[in-house]
């Protein structure tokens, strides 16, 4: 039986040299790649692998590329945490000057609108729950050291992907809101799908309108001794935003698009008459509009109540609430609402559906 002989033998050494030698190839370049970011003891272990990477022909070892392995993962247990604490520390800095344009803002807009509370939200750039280069962190001349907790105008810590609500109001003056990822509404529970006008529909409250020759008609939640209204809070659905706040349906009984919902989250009958408050206005044959509106003092069957909007004698009368952007959903139409209440109505923030 014959051996591989001399061409055989010498092809598999041909082999072996070409791959130690792109092994070679590959080191080398990985070294010299690394070498600038070495401590100088560890530029004399690579420098001696270098030089053995350009002396040998025959590439590597195991061993060497062992230790190449070893000393490859020092430096990304050494490099890479001060890599990710210098980008942590550029989010912040972006942070903290987006929010001190923030805050300008605010003041600038504070002391046009007078007493007016007003709010700016800043998204931040941070990837990381609480600061981790800053302490303390100094805005618009309020400084915050991380151990202090809340105080009068710093409230939470900012969190990785979060935001920051900066507000003023005359009463509490400048406050910094550190909270969590908003999403596209605060609300859980709620059916922002369903057709806010089926509560109405589902009665027999239209027909009988229609029947008497009603050409118009107003019904508000907070009505006291209403027959209608107890007819409507029937078919309120458990999801319903109408569960929250007051509501009012009002318009022409047989006419769609001269038929409107103005909800809001303010208890009127708390507020008062004569105050300006935000609401979505829904019309029966679709849209949604965001507006404000001025509570009106009535009074049914011997008692005052204060309803959601003044009486609307026509058609006309509902075009002043309804001439700003139309929102095609209900969700973008809340969303809207949030907003607006975010930037004008602090004061009634807190009646917001939780």
């Amino acid at each position: 039986m014959y051996g591989k002989g001399f061409l055989g033998n010498m092809t598999e050494n041909l082999h072996a040299d070409y791959v130690q030698s792109r092994q070679a190839g590959f080191m080398q370049r990985f070294l010299y790649a690394v070498f600038p970011l070495c401590s100088d003891a560890a530029k004399r272990s690579v420098a001696v692998v270098m030089s053995k990477a350009q002396n040998k022909v025959n590439g590597f070892t195991l061993v060497e590329l062992l230790i190449a392995s070893v000393i490859m993962g020092i430096l990304a247990a050494i490099l890479v945490p001060t890599l990710l604490q210098y980008i942590e520390r550029s989010h912040e800095t972006i942070d903290i000057t987006n929010v001190r344009e923030a805050y300008l803002e605010v003041r600038t807009a504070s002391m046009i609108d007078g007493a007016a509370g007003v709010s700016r939200t800043v998204k931040l750039e941070q990837k990381r729950d609480d600061w981790q280069s800053f302490n303390p962190v100094t805005i618009a001349g309020i400084k915050h050291y991380t151990w202090e907790g809340d105080t009068d105008h710093w409230k939470g810590v900012p969190t990785a992907n979060g935001e920051c609500e900066i507000t003023y109001t005359p009463s509490t003056g400048i406050v910094f809101y550190w909270k969590g990822k908003s999403e596209s509404s605060t609300v859980t529970g709620i059916d922002f799908n369903e057709d806010l006008h089926s509560a109405l529909n589902n009665t027999s409250i239209l027909s009988d309108l229609i029947a008497n020759k009603s050409n118009r008609f107003e019904i508000d939640s907070q009505c006291p001794n209403s027959t209608m209204v107890p007819k409507v809070q029937e078919q309120i659905g458990e999801s319903s935003l109408l569960n929250y706040g007051t509501w009012a349906y009002l318009g022409s009984p047989n006419d769609a698009s001269g038929r409107y919902l103005f909800w809001t989250s303010v208890d009127t009958e708390a507020v008062g008459a004569g105050k300006k408050i935000p609401v979505i206005i829904s019309r029966a044959d679709g849209g949604f509009y965001i507006s404000e509106t001025t509570t009106a003092e009535r009074s049914n069957k011997g008692k005052n109540y204060v309803a959601v909007v003044d009486h609307i004698y026509n058609s006309a009368g509902f075009r002043p609430y309804t001439k700003g952007e139309r929102y095609n959903s209900l969700t973008e139409a809340y969303a809207a609402y949030e907003k607006l209440v975010a930037e004008k109505y602090l004061d009634y923030k807190d009646a917001l559906p939780k």
